[in-house]
This record gives C-alpha cells, structure tokens and sequence, in this order.
C-alpha cells in the first residue's frame, strides 16, 4: 500500500497532523473550524493504523480505518445538523456565545 515510503514517515506526518488538530480544537471559537480540526485528528489517527498495519504485513489497520472512517461520517452528518440548528437558534456559530445550558 505505502510502497517506498518508510514508515517513521508516516507516524511524523501523523503526529505533525495531530498536533494541528489539536491545537486548532483549543485555540479556535468557530465550532465548524473545531469540527474540521476534530476531522484532521481522525485522519490522523487513520495514517498510522495504515503506516502500521502495512509495516506489520497486517490487515487490522485497514479495518480499524474503515470502522473510523464510518463514525467520522456520522459524526458529520449528526454535527453539521446540530450545528444548523444552533445557528437557526442563536444566529452565530461562535462557541464563546453559544451555551445552550442557560435559560
């Protein structure tokens, strides 16, 4: 799959990758800007269990990116709904203004 291209690599651009997207989930107030960092770290993720599984000669890291694949998929279906409708509601996306909690 990754022929040619060692696998500290790939754990490296992972790691870089992470880190952005954490970073961006704590720095950032937009939540669709912390939902696509949220997204970034999920990619991440999915490089090293690839990077892995083929240095490992083993299909479980395919499988482990499929099942996370399938739940970043929901998980933007569902977030993107609830995001609409919080914007409907309060009329900004800012994660500063919204608290939902408060009467």
């Amino acid at each position: 799959m990754l022929q040619g291209i060692p696998p500290e690599f790939c754990f490296i651009l992972s790691g870089i990758l992470f880190a952005i997207g954490a970073i961006g989930v704590v720095i950032r107030r937009n939540v669709i800007v912390i939902f696509m960092c949220i997204e970034l770290m999920l990619n991440a993720v999915n490089l090293v269990f690839i990077a892995a599984g083929d240095s490992l000669s083993s299909m479980e890291g395919s499988v482990f990116v499929f099942f996370i694949m399938t739940v970043a998929a929901v998980e933007a279906a569902v977030g993107l709904a609830i995001f609409v409708m919080v914007f409907r509601l309060k009329d900004t996306v800012n994660a500063d203004e919204i608290n939902l909690l408060r009467g």
